[in-house]
């Protein structure tokens, strides 16, 4: 009997203990809490990066550093404003034998100050002589039966540009006929025409006039003239002249 009741509380003491462990098992295999998969959730929402973030494990670094914006290039500048120009080489009054045309350097002076396209406008048909009395004699000719020379490849595009610098040598005292080739087959309508000359005692010419005559839609101002002696062997003081000019006329 005694043996009985200390055999009973063994027993009792066992059967507790079983209980025990069988209530642990359940709770470590089963279900996740609903609490625990609600602190799980917020958990992987605060270390996921945004979308097209690079996570970095150094995060207060990362969060520092200002965001990189791409720089755009200037696109704009002066690019409303056209030097076209018509030039020549070769044997020229007074000056001589010349390798670079005295309207070219004129031209090229005023791009550099306004900071203007710049656009040489050649023969497409290059018949000019590289002696002073042959060409004068047929500047004449194409003067006198009002002649249309041809010019090669196209103008740059007219509409975006306001103002047009126009020069050339004075040719019996007009422009070049190719000039006109140039007036009358694009449009000048609507914009600024600035025209500018090399001569050797001609002036301007009436450049300016006649100019306002082919393109009467736009608006002409004033024009400059440049001995072509001057432009070869005194450039400072025509730059100096061109300088001027310009800031006379607001650039």
């Amino acid at each position: 009997m005694k043996t009985a009741k200390r055999i009973l509380p063994v027993f009792l003491t066992l059967v507790l203990l079983l209980g025990l462990a069988g209530c642990g098992g359940a709770s470590g295999g089963g279900e996740t809490p609903v609490r625990d998969e609600t602190q799980t959730s917020t958990q992987t929402q605060a270390v996921t990066p945004p979308a097209g973030d690079t996570q970095n494990s150094n995060t207060d670094t990362a969060a520092s550093q200002p965001e990189q914006i791409p720089e755009t290039a200037d696109q704009t500048g002066n690019s409303n404003v056209l030097v076209l120009y018509f030039s020549r080489t070769g044997e020229q009054y007074v000056v001589g034998v010349i390798d670079k045309g005295n309207t070219a350097i004129v031209a090229e002076m005023i791009a550099e100050q306004t900071g203007a396209d710049l656009f040489e406008i050649l023969p497409a048909d290059d018949h000019y002589p590289m002696t002073y009395a042959e060409l004068t004699d047929v500047a004449k000719q194409e003067q006198n039966e009002q002649a249309r020379p041809a010019y090669a490849g196209e103008l740059p595009d007219l509409s975006q540009y306001d103002t047009v610098f126009i020069g050339a040598p004075v040719w019996w005292g007009d422009w070049p006929m190719i000039l006109y080739t140039v007036f009358e087959n694009n449009d000048f309508s609507g914009k600024t025409l600035i025209p500018f000359s090399t001569h050797e005692g001609s002036g301007l010419s009436g450049f300016d006039r006649k100019l306002a005559s082919a393109c009467p839609d736009s608006t002409v101002l004033d024009g400059l003239a440049v001995r072509g002696n001057e432009a070869q062997n005194d450039r400072e003081q025509v730059q100096s002249a061109v300088k001027d000019w310009i800031t006379g006329l607001g650039f």
